[in-house]
């Protein structure tokens, strides 16, 4: 088996990586992005902002979804990172004068050329940091950039925009300082990942099906900028450091949980306190303490997800040659879930329409989430099977790779049934398995439906949950 990783790896380009992410995100998430900074702007010279926060955002993700089809190697993603760090300063020169003409194709194609930067950075991602251990890279990009936002936000809110802005740019100076020193060799230029049987692992479909899940999902992000941000825009002094305060929480602790932690579960929790946080929402008074009740519960879940979808786009990096298209294409179906949401959210607040609309679409939108959760579970765990919920199973002695002896007997289990499974359990493909114990892959199939209908389970990721918790469950997890 041939596998596509980075000759490189090395802390010290991790770290870098993580510094260039965090300066250059800290500045996407304070001004173009639904920023304080820009929110301050615009209260300050008493303009309204909703046309330039959504060209902000459309720009984004088109920067995000094309820089792939340009950004081929290294040493175009550096380049394509040291320009867009100057135009991006540029551009926010620009927000220094009054409101001018000027103001809107500045926010826009600086906001595009953010997208594509972020998309280029992906091949750092991959280079820098070894299989499996990407979600702590981006737990670290992600709450680094969100710390250095609260501080550009605070400053915008509390001293002048002007001074959040001067911030925000001091921090892409920084940025353009530390990406010359990343490196500008090809280290991706090699075969991408083949799978048992030689041919090119196919990311197509479950990258499809990642990227309808994520949009989904962020619809409620959308809401929560557009509705029930502005219902407590009266508490500036709490919300402009709190609001991401619950979202590093969520990032320290699944970036810290031990291994065998299954996080399928905590996945769960996530889309009920989305839920949650609607519903109190609805319920709840402005005051400060429901600020903390709802924010606590949106962010954290957000927090959860983000570095669900990170993690799994980092993974899929080592499947394709072109990391800026892979992570490019994955992180716009966020950003375009938080247009699809923030525009529903608007159109409900310019209607005056009461609060109940809201709410009852981001239950509609938890819905679908749980109905298609297990279903993504499914198709990303055949691609990866060292991924977090899976890793765990890749990390046990081959001699405790099997169905627990007790179960084993219960199900009444045959000879052929327990060696079928413990090569299923070994990741082993059919045709493998086939190839091993000398049988044709019908009777493989034959011997996995009916290993499957004894254990009262459906498919493999339930299998190394039994085989890891000794429990079953008729619900794919």
């Amino acid at each position: 088996m041939t596998e596509f990783h980075s000759k490189s790896g090395k802390p010290g380009e991790r770290v870098l990586s993580v510094v260039v992410f965090s300066l250059l995100f800290s500045w996407m998430l304070a001004f173009p992005f639904e920023g304080q900074i820009l929110y301050s702007l615009a209260d300050y010279y008493r303009i309204e902002p909703h046309n330039m926060v959504f060209g902000a955002i459309a720009a984004t993700f088109a920067g995000l979804l094309l820089c792939g089809f340009f950004i081929k190697t290294m040493k175009a993603a550096r380049r394509m990172l040291l320009a867009s760090l100057i135009f991006c300063f540029t551009a926010s020169a620009v927000f220094l004068f009054p409101p001018s003409a000027l103001w809107f194709p500045a926010l826009v194609s600086s906001s595009f050329a953010a997208g594509g930067c972020v998309a280029a950075w992906g091949f750092y991602f991959r280079s820098g940091t070894p299989k499996n251990q990407r979600i702590k890279t981006a737990a670290d990009g992600l709450a680094c950039s969100n710390i250095l936002m609260i501080f550009l936000n605070v400053a915008a809110v509390h001293l002048s925009p002007g001074w959040g802005l001067g911030c925000s740019m001091l921090a892409l100076v920084a940025a353009f300082l530390f990406a010359l020193r990343l490196p500008s060799d090809d280290v991706d230029s090699v075969c991408p990942y083949h799978e048992p049987s030689g041919k090119p692992a196919g990311i197509a479909r479950p990258l499809a099906f990642l990227f309808l899940f994520i949009v989904v999902i962020t619809i409620n992000s959308g809401l929560m900028y557009q509705v029930q941000g502005p219902a407590f825009s009266q508490l500036k002094w709490l919300t402009s450091w709190y609001w991401a305060v619950p979202y590093i929480a969520a990032l320290f602790v699944m970036r810290n949980l031990p291994r065998r932690v299954n996080r399928s579960y905590i996945l769960y929790i996530g889309i009920a306190m989305i839920g949650f946080s609607f519903i109190f929402f609805r319920i709840m008074d402005r005051s400060a303490a429901s600020y903390l009740v709802v924010d606590t519960l949106m962010l954290g879940a957000c927090g959860v997800y983000d570095l669900f979808w990170w993690s799994i786009l980092g993974e899929m990096l080592d499947f394709d040659r072109n990391a800026a298209k892979v992570l490019g294409i994955g992180l716009s179906a966020n950003v375009f879930g938080v247009l699809l949401g923030g525009m529903i959210g608007n159109a409900i607040t310019s209607a005056g329409l009461s609060n109940p609309n809201a709410t009852m679409l981001a239950l509609a939108v938890v819905c679908v989430t749980l109905a298609l959760l297990p279903l993504l579970h499914q198709r990303l765990s055949a691609l990866l099977k060292d991924h977090a919920y899976l890793a765990e199973f890749s990390e046990m002695p081959p001699r405790e790779q099997g169905i627990p002896e007790h179960l084993a007997k219960t199900a009444r289990l045959s000879e052929r049934e327990l060696q079928v499974a413990s090569l299923l359990l070994q990741r082993k493909t059919y045709k493998m398995i086939a190839g091993e114990l000398f049988i044709s892959e019908n009777t493989v199939k034959y011997y996995v439906k009916n290993l499957y209908a004894k254990l009262e389970i459906q498919n493999r990721s339930q299998l190394i949950d039994l085989a890891l918790h000794g429990v079953g469950s008729n619900t794919v997890k």
